[in-house]
């Protein structure tokens, strides 16, 4: 039986490094014989290390190309093209397991895919344990709620379902873990910006779309103190359009997110910026919109901005 990765989006975020590591430990409990590894498309975060570190997990390795090492892949957390691997048109995907939308996708074979819309990768994952009867070990249960806690902002995000407080609730107790007390705690450890430049932090948890005609960069920084990330403002604004020239992003949007209060700022650059007004209800000046309450990439900007884009 030849190898298989499976891995999460570029720039991982705690739910993709969280999911690929699940759905690795849960491909071998449903088959002793398979060889599978679990990978990473970027190096973790503070937030996904603080999990990783709480509960003894290493860090799965980094690669860049799947090829020469595998011929199969399986996709966690995403499922769009150019937030994959780079040479994803050179390998097989034989499964995905998703919440978010589904674009620029295709196969040239059938496929086991599942997407759900709820708040977490690692939510659907949970649910598939129990489909099987099984139950994720304590540190893996760790993991898993780490990843619904910061998908989710700790059950206070709009992307919240059901399904998500049920499972945090019982992978919280297989952990043994407080809930509120850890998720506060692990909220905290990833908005510690450090001494990183703005170059570093538009990169951390960023994600590409193609939406009409337009490539659009979505970036955010989850943090306690959104005042002192805006006097930075001018920084952030310079590093997005030096990256969206050399990528070649018609669009730049930084979600500047404020974890404990739920509530975000938002930087803008290039265009067009009519179409980030319309579709979010906000006025943009000098690159910087209040945008209250608004904390879901893929539930509230992503969908209303594609849909605007589309129709200009």
């Amino acid at each position: 039986m030849s190898k298989v990765f499976v891995f999460g989006h570029r720039n991982p975020d705690t739910d993709a490094i969280a999911s690929a590591i699940t759905m690795a430990h849960l491909e071998r409990s449903l088959d002793s014989a398979l060889d599978i590894e679990a990978v990473a498309l970027g190096s973790p975060g503070a937030e996904t290390r603080h999990a990783l570190d709480r509960f003894g997990v290493v860090a799965p390795r980094v690669i860049e190309r799947a090829r020469p090492d595998v011929d199969e892949v399986i996709l966690v957390d995403h499922n769009e093209r150019q937030q994959s691997v780079a040479d994803i048109d050179d390998v097989t995907i034989t499964k995905v397991v998703d919440h978010h939308r589904i674009a620029n996708f295709e196969t040239a074979a059938p496929l086991w895919f599942r997407a759900e819309p709820v708040g977490c990768t690692c939510t659907i994952l949970s649910r598939m344990f129990g489909e099987n009867s099984l139950q994720p070990p304590p540190d893996i249960a760790g993991l898993m709620v780490s990843a619904i806690i910061s998908d989710t902002l700790l059950l206070h995000s709009p992307t919240t379902t059901d399904l998500d407080r049920r499972a945090a609730t019982a992978l919280a107790d297989r952990a043994g873990i407080d809930l509120d007390t850890y998720g506060t705690e692990l909220l905290r450890a990833g908005s510690d910006v450090g001494d990183a430049s703005a170059a570093e932090l538009i990169d951390r948890d960023a994600k590409s779309y193609t939406m009409g005609s337009t490539t659009v960069r979505v970036a955010q920084i989850n943090t306690v103190d959104v005042d002192a990330l805006l006097a930075r403002r001018d920084e952030f604004l310079a590093a997005m359009n030096t990256e969206a020239q050399h990528e070649g992003y018609d669009l730049f949007l930084l979600l500047l997110t404020d974890v404990l209060k739920v509530d975000s700022d938002l930087l803008v650059v290039g265009a067009p910026v009519d179409a980030v007004e319309k579709a979010l209800g906000v006025t943009v000046h000098d690159g910087h919109a209040k945008a209250p309450g608004i904390v879901s990439r893929k539930k509230q900007i992503v969908p209303q901005l594609t849909e605007v884009l589309r129709a200009t």
